[in-house]
């Protein structure tokens, strides 16, 4: 009887990620949210000059497959934040 209760509870081990892993993540998000595409002299409406954040972009679909929830809010605002940040720089590729 008491290895069957042995057998059927199974001790569930949490995985951790070491802090400069962690780190090293942040920084990357935040550099791929930096990385916008502007399109210069391109007629878009009443626009001549058009920017995609293809960084941010691509961000959300690496940031969304991440395994803690936790995490993935935190890179989600990092994401954001490089982005408004980098929209007033001269940051990315000028096309």
């Amino acid at each position: 009887m008491i290895s069957t209760m042995a057998k059927t509870k199974k001790r569930t081990r949490t995985q951790r990620e070491s802090d400069s892993a962690y780190f090293l993540k942040i920084i990357l998000y935040f550099i791929l949210g930096t990385l916008w595409v502007r399109l210069l002299h391109v007629d878009f409406g009443p626009f001549t000059h058009f920017s995609v954040p293809i960084g941010l972009l691509i961000g959300l679909v690496f940031a969304s497959h991440e395994h803690f929830q936790i995490d993935r809010k935190v890179e989600y605002a990092v994401l954001l934040i490089a982005t408004i940040l980098s929209f007033y720089l001269p940051v990315g590729i000028t096309i």
